[in-house]
């Protein structure tokens, strides 16, 4: 009997267009369902592992500068002057302090004199007096301070005005030694740790944007902290650069609940993650974490059902560069009432990725990088313990992307845009889809978007907005594990996320206003999110919209992380099923 039943339902799965989707078979389409939804919680826990277990250092050193007065008028001695230029001056080879400074030409420093302009009382030919000088002094010295030479400074020397010429003279300041000072109670830095953390070394120019980057590659970890101090070198025109660091026990453990499941395979999931920072002592960070569901009578399930999803993650930084390699296996199984009998339904996926970003550009108000990826995938699916053949999927790619960062004041917005395409690498083996014209594994999809912080006081309470909005666009006939989805806890809040809303084009737009309670680390926040989704098949779909709302409190408590939340669905299509009001929490201890 059970033989005669897989043939039924391969069958089945077989002549479809979708490879598992028929008319005549319900719980075919259920199968299309549950496998789509299943790696899309994979996508999630594993983006959820990542956020918990990385940080983002963000180094921004504030110089001091001279406030520039307005350029005097009418002084009473003053020479007329036709034309401003700037020299550079370097030291000679011989590193002694008193060797003698020697002019070189033409200066790098050139793109500075625009400075002199800024405030538009200035112009050529002017006359110009001892008072105007130094105000054109500031004005320069100002815009190399902005553009991170914090060390470098503008003098005028002895010179004939009567020429109508005015030169300013730049003395590059330059890095000296770069000492690491490793305040550890068992000191972990190396040379590697240094050498791989910061984009300079002695000789070059110091600009503390370098210093800003170099700190974020040693702060990156966790465990880890540094600071910096410039002090004076024994060589002219030289700075050292003292670093002191210092590094906790490297090693940690996690342990997670919540109920982000699905109730077919199991709500509640339980995780574990070891992490180990500096592994080489190269500022690198390593973890592999695992998550499994577990049983509860609320489930709506029955049978045998589960899932299990393991995670392996490995980050090194070398000064302006991340390489980042990453793979998760996941497998679920659940039982599926059929025609005839109840049957286990079961999938397996594996993912890996490596990703290599860059630093493109960094100043004191913003920072890009630039990153490309490659990535395969592969799935199977199973009825009891026969594979179904024409589900079988694998996929690899590449992905290019940029992400920029930047600061007003204190609000931080960050815009980025990505382009996915699927190849025929790693053996990759046609979407069932494809002999319609209903997908590919040779995707094309553009995505984008950005995310604003405003973090704010009233009354003596600290108060934070975020909105952030995402899109993606398709160039390609898309699967159903490639499209947009919205309605769950990482997308539109308020909905179970039982069932989703999916299309080859969407968007989705959050939006939160958080209180930190008396400023003692619990916030109170409040939600209200929008998405919606753009298909060829829309047809098939009850809508292509979804409006929820969320109210909920996070924080640390007795070294315990905790979310907990109340959602309800504001605007949803007739006949999307979902929960009235949906709660959901998340615990999570570090030792």
């Amino acid at each position: 009997m059970k033989k005669s039943s897989h043939f039924f339902l391969s069958s089945l799965l077989f002549i479809s267009p979708f490879g598992f989707s028929a008319p005549s078979s319900p719980n075919a389409n259920l199968e299309k369902q549950i496998d789509a939804k299943q790696q899309r919680q994979q996508a999630e826990q594993d983006a959820a592992i990542l956020a918990q277990q990385t940080q983002s250092a963000n180094v921004r050193l504030e110089a001091e500068k001279e406030s520039s007065p307005s350029f005097p008028q009418n002084e009473a001695q003053c020479f007329p002057i036709n034309q401003l230029a700037l020299t550079d001056y370097q030291a000679e080879e011989s590193t002694s302090s008193t060797t003698p400074l020697k002019l070189a030409e033409p200066s790098q420093f050139s793109w500075a004199l625009k400075s002199v302009y800024a405030e538009r009382d200035f112009a050529l030919p002017a006359c110009i007096g001892s008072e105007g000088i130094n105000v054109l002094l500031r004005r320069i010295q100002n815009r190399l301070i902005d553009a991170g030479y914090v060390t470098t400074r503008v003098v005028v020397e002895p010179q004939d005005l009567r020429s109508g010429v005015l030169v300013l003279t730049v003395i590059p300041g330059k890095v000296g030694r770069i000492q690491l000072q490793d305040q550890s109670a068992i000191p972990f830095a190396t040379r590697g740790t240094l050498w791989f953390a910061m984009p300079m070394s002695q000789g070059d120019m110091l600009n503390v944007r370098n210093i800003e980057q170099g700190l974020e590659n040693l702060k990156r970890v966790p465990s880890a902290d540094a600071n910096m101090e410039l002090v004076p070198s024994e060589n002219v025109g030289e700075t050292d650069i003292v670093i002191s660091y210092k590094q906790t026990l490297p090693f940690h453990l996690t342990l997670g609940v919540d109920d982000s499941g699905s109730k077919a395979t199991g709500r509640l999931q339980g995780s574990a993650t070891f992490s180990w920072d500096n592994v080489l002592t190269l500022n690198d960070m390593f973890y592999i974490s695992g998550t499994r569901s577990f049983k509860r009578n609320s489930d709506d399930a029955e049978g045998d059902y589960g899932s299990k999803n393991v995670t392996l993650y490995y980050s090194i930084p070398w000064r302006n560069y991340l390489l980042t390699l990453s793979g998760s296996k996941y497998s679920y199984h659940q039982t599926v009432a059929g025609a005839f009998e109840s049957y286990v339904y079961s999938g397996e996926s594996q993912q890996m990725k490596v990703n290599l970003s860059r630093l493109l550009s960094r100043g004191s108000q913003h920072k890009t990088y630039i990153n490309g990826a490659l990535w395969t995938k592969k799935s199977h699916n199973y009825i009891d313990d026969t594979e179904v053949e024409v589900q079988r999927r694998r996929t690899a790619g590449w992905e290019v992307g940029i992400n920029h960062t930047h600061y007003i004041s204190d609000l931080v917005l960050q815009i980025f845009a990505g382009y996915k395409r699927g190849t025929g690498g790693n053996k990759a083996l046609p979407a069932p889809e494809e002999a319609f014209g209903e997908g590919t594994s040779r995707m094309q999809i553009i995505t984008a978007g950005l995310d604003l912080t405003y973090p704010f006081t009233m009354g003596n309470q600290p108060f934070r907005f975020n909105t952030s909005w995402n899109g993606q666009w398709n160039r390609t006939p898309l699967t159903q594990q490639d499209k947009f989805s919205i309605g769950g806890r990482y997308t539109v809040r308020g909905f179970d996320g039982e069932l989703s809303l999916s299309g080859e084009k969407g968007w989705l737009w959050r939006n939160e206003f958080g209180w930190d309670i008396a400023n003692k680390g619990h916030e109170l926040y409040l939600g209200i999110d929008q998405g919606k989704v753009h298909s060829s098949q829309d047809e098939l779909q009850v809508g292509s919209s979804l409006i929820g709302g969320v109210i909920g409190l996070r924080g640390k408590l007795w070294g315990i992380n905790y979310d907990y939340f109340v959602g309800k669905p504001i605007k949803k299509p007739e006949g999307f099923r979902t929960s009235n009001v949906t709660t959901g929490f998340n615990v999570s201890y570090r030792f």
